[in-house]
């Protein structure tokens, strides 16, 4: 009998509202992560993979409405009171957002704020022992002087060394749960390796379950143990990183792969999917993909795909090569 997952999403949905309409950016999202693994959420900006993981945890705008489940060790957290909520997240729960600038305050050191994340959740240390722990987890980060930088203002950070800060704080109370939201992005190459690698090994120590929200498919390669590609709202394909890239089943997933530059071949010009995601309320007929599928057919605009399942691979497409679950 298969454990119970560290944190699972089953049928997912979040709405928002307007003019007395309601339309869903996140359309029952199906999804899971165990102890020690990597789970990446891949899909363009719109598809409505940080808005789903923001809801599961209680951290959706006010004008949304959450349907569905969202369980971590077993709890339900959707309508969960946010007493609760504010208890897991932070401690048992870490959350890194997009754009560290904005996500640290600037006028309080980053030692200052680290050690206010640990007092929050532990009533029982003292101020110095959290900046002693501030020191600590700058180090974990592979930050330098640390006991020199627990004293400077967020503005006196590189953008790579900021998102280390919002690492340092998201693990600060040893949680069983990290989600990633674009750890990487607006940094060049060689830092987001950095921060990667910064990752990896965190996962590693703590036996972290991590979620890696990403629009780079690139970015989860050598990283992911499993992905699941997003595209308006709902998840196309989900497999085993080494399977999602040897035997893509989605023209979505092929998309995105195929828009991963490759530094072995000249191009002229990089691949990229034409069109763009349909917006909120605007949905296609079929399968919201087919506007901008190269391999459209009939079936597409008329009937919406069913997700089929076969040896851990998924994927919701008329056309994959992927049998129903149990077939021979």
């Amino acid at each position: 009998m298969r454990q119970e997952p560290l944190f699972s999403v089953q049928d997912l949905r979040v709405s928002f509202g307007r003019h007395g309409h309601q339309f869903e950016a996140v359309r029952g999202i199906n999804l899971h992560v165990d102890h020690g693994e990597v789970l990446g959420i891949v899909g363009e900006s719109g598809s409505g993979k940080s808005v789903g993981m923001l809801a599961a945890l209680g951290l959706q705008a006010k004008t949304a409405q959450v349907r569905g489940s969202a369980k971590f060790r077993g709890r339900e957290l959707v309508g969960m009171p946010r007493r609760e909520l504010r208890t897991l997240r932070g401690s048992r729960i870490g959350m890194i957002f997009q754009d560290p600038l904005s996500s640290l305050n600037p006028v309080m050191t980053v030692g200052a704020q680290i050690a206010e994340t640990i007092l929050l959740h532990n009533s029982a240390v003292s101020k110095k022992a959290a900046l002693d722990r501030a020191v600590e987890l700058l180090a974990l980060v592979a930050i330098s002087q640390p006991d020199r930088r627990i004293h400077q203002f967020p503005h006196e950070f590189s953008g790579g060394m900021r998102q280390r800060v919002m690492i340092a704080m998201a693990v600060a109370n040893d949680p069983d749960l990290l989600i990633a939201d674009e750890p990487t992005t607006a940094l060049d190459v060689t830092v987001q390796a950095q921060i990667m690698d910064v990752l990896g090994d965190l996962k590693k120590r703590l036996n972290l379950g991590l979620i890696l929200i990403t629009h780079d498919l690139g970015v989860l390669a050598g990283h992911a143990d499993r992905v699941a590609v997003v595209y308006s709202g709902e998840v196309v394909e989900q497999a085993g990183i080494d399977d999602l890239f040897e035997r893509p089943s989605h023209p979505y997933t092929r998309g995105l792969i195929a828009s991963i530059p490759d530094m072995s071949e000249e191009k002229d010009r990089l691949f990229s999917i034409e069109g763009a995601p349909p917006p909120l309320g605007r949905l296609p007929g079929g399968c919201a993909f087919h506007p901008r599928c190269p391999q459209v057919q009939p079936i597409c605009r008329t009937a919406a795909p069913v997700l089929r399942t076969y040896e851990g691979h998924s994927a919701s497409c008329h056309f994959a090569d992927i049998p129903a679950e149990g077939a021979a």
